[in-house]
């Protein structure tokens, strides 16, 4: 049974809401209420409704304004606008701060608002398709390049703005290229999956994870220190290197990697510099015999 969330502040528009879903009939959907801007959001930014009916007021606060801070935050639930307003370009308005779809409400039957929800559904579901191949590794289902360098972008930010420091790991798979010329690409493409899901499985949900390049991942750690850094970063090669990897031709391969540490703002005080100190200590890695951590500006690694 799908849910579906109502932000409305109208005692009435709830009831009159909740009888036209009575009619869909059984198992279809289950509605629940939030009756002002801030609960609203709350509950929207869970992320666990198959879509929300938003009304355009919501006492002193209006949902334009809700619909941008909660796409701000992540947020893809399927919206559909709601108001009473029945003027030219309130429609556009709402489309263009990320609804999928507005009713006025004074039209609305239960065959139109039946009919929005599966439009809404549908749409947010292509949607989530497309955001998902625009932001994720087909390989690995790991963040790509260009979503993580955002999320970093953002996480720096916020760091810098509270005050509070994140690490970034740089991994790189060791004699990767031998792997495929001697086991092939299929082989290859086992190796990267396994290192992918052993490296998420070393973060925390709060932390980020890339395939930054062909057999290079980035990590982003949040509100971390130097030594919680370096220690996530050894962490991970020790994982990697733990288990050997079952290839589609059933041999067991060893494998391992190499990682470099860094801690904003300690060892860089922007991203680009934060790369590039944690490029130089993944180097450092890979020169001190591999399937080891380096942290950045140490010529040797912590003791932990």
């Amino acid at each position: 049974m799908k849910k579906v969330l109502l932000i409305d502040d109208d005692r009435l528009q709830h009831r009159l809401v909740q009888a036209h879903f009575e009619r869909f009939g059984p198992g279809k959907y289950v509605l629940e209420w939030a009756q002002t801007y801030e609960a609203g959001l709350e509950k929207l930014l869970e992320g666990d409704y198959a879509a929300c009916l938003l009304d355009f007021q919501l006492g002193e606060r209006d949902g334009l304004t809700l619909i941008r801070e909660a796409v701000s935050k992540g947020c893809h639930v399927p919206i559909i606008f709601l108001t009473a307003e029945t003027s030219e370009g309130v429609d556009i308005q709402a489309m263009d701060a990320g609804a999928l779809d507005y009713l006025v409400k004074g039209e609305i039957n239960t065959r139109s608002l039946e009919r929005s929800l599966r439009y809404a559904l549908k749409l947010g579901e292509t949607l989530g398709k497309l955001h998902r191949m625009a932001t994720r590794d087909e390989l690995t289902g790991l963040l790509n390049r260009r979503e993580f360098d955002r999320v970093l972008a953002e996480e720096e930010e916020r760091s810098r703005r509270f005050g509070r420091s994140l690490g970034l790991l740089l991994i790189d798979l060791d004699h990767f290229k031998k792997v495929n010329d001697t086991h092939g690409h299929p082989a290859g493409d086992a190796v990267i999956k396994a290192a992918a899901a052993k490296i998420a499985m070393c973060v925390r949900t709060v932390d980020r994870v890339a395939r930054y390049g062909g057999e290079e991942f980035a990590v982003m750690l949040a509100e971390v220190d130097a030594r919680v850094t370096f220690e996530a970063a050894q962490r991970i090669v020790n994982a990697i290197a733990k288990e050997a990897v079952v290839l589609p031709d059933g041999l067991n391969l060893k494998v391992t990697a190499s990682a470099g540490a860094a801690c904003f703002p300690k060892d860089g005080d922007a991203v680009k510099r934060l790369m590039m100190v944690a490029d130089q200590a993944l180097y450092r890695a890979k020169a001190d015999g591999r399937n080891c951590a380096r942290a950045a500006g140490e010529q040797s690694a912590p003791t932990v």
